[in-house]
């Protein structure tokens, strides 16, 4: 199987194509890191690596993007490009959670442990889930204060992966089992966790939150 992975959602505007049927199985990738401009950015990238791969868009067996939680506007832009591609290409698009994609990695090399994957989501409060032994999800992806996710971090043996890592690992009692800071997903992980998804899992944004930006009502004049 051949994947075309999109990240846009945090702090980097990534896309990578995995060959399940290779080894290695990454044929290629770009990521560059950025808080904006993702807009700009990804079709131009996405073009290059296609280049650099030598596979054609109608060679590509899925599409899969990162979903949420993260920016808003990066959300929009990376699921919006991926149903383009998936629509022209007559091919399926999964989406992927950013703090499964965060956590992956770390499953994968020991999954007998719990990996808390944790994004900062300002204002004092993380997006945070918790995965047991097996890759089992403990708590399911929610917006919470750092003080439940300092919580959930205690409840055994566990790695913290995310931006918001050293902030919850600060305020834990005994030091977890690794710290990890990341500011995005590894786009080849989420690639791999887009040829293992269920192909019905359908790629629309995971908003935890409100946006930060609201329209402004006070001063709007009735309609007649």
């Amino acid at each position: 199987m051949r994947v075309l992975a999109i990240d846009t959602a945090l702090e980097a505007c990534s896309c990578a194509i995995l060959d399940t049927a290779r080894m290695p199985a990454l044929v290629a990738s770009k990521s560059e890191t950025m808080t904006r401009g993702h807009a700009e950015k990804l079709v131009p990238l996405v073009a290059a690596m296609m280049n650099e791969s030598g596979i054609p868009f109608a060679e590509i067996d899925r599409f899969a993007v990162t979903v949420g939680p993260g920016s808003f506007t990066g959300l929009r832009v990376g699921i919006a490009a991926a149903r383009g591609f998936a629509l022209a290409a007559e091919k399926p698009l999964v989406g992927l959670s950013t703090l499964a994609a965060l956590a992956a990695p770390h499953i994968a090399e020991d999954d007998t442990v719990s990996t808390l994957a944790a994004i900062d989501a300002r204002h004092d409060h993380v997006y945070l889930q918790l995965f047991g032994p097996g890759g089992s999800t403990r708590i399911a992806p929610r917006i919470a204060p750092i003080q439940d996710a300092i919580a959930a971090a205690q409840e055994g043996p566990t790695r913290i992966v995310g931006s918001a890592a050293s902030t919850v690992a600060a305020g834990c009692a005994a030091p977890p089992l690794l710290v990890e800071e990341r500011r995005f997903p590894d786009i080849g992980w989420v690639a791999r966790l887009g040829a293992a998804s269920d192909s019905n899992v359908p790629a629309k944004p995971l908003y935890l939150k409100a946006a930060d930006a609201q329209p402004q009502t006070a001063s709007q004049l009735p309609r007649q």
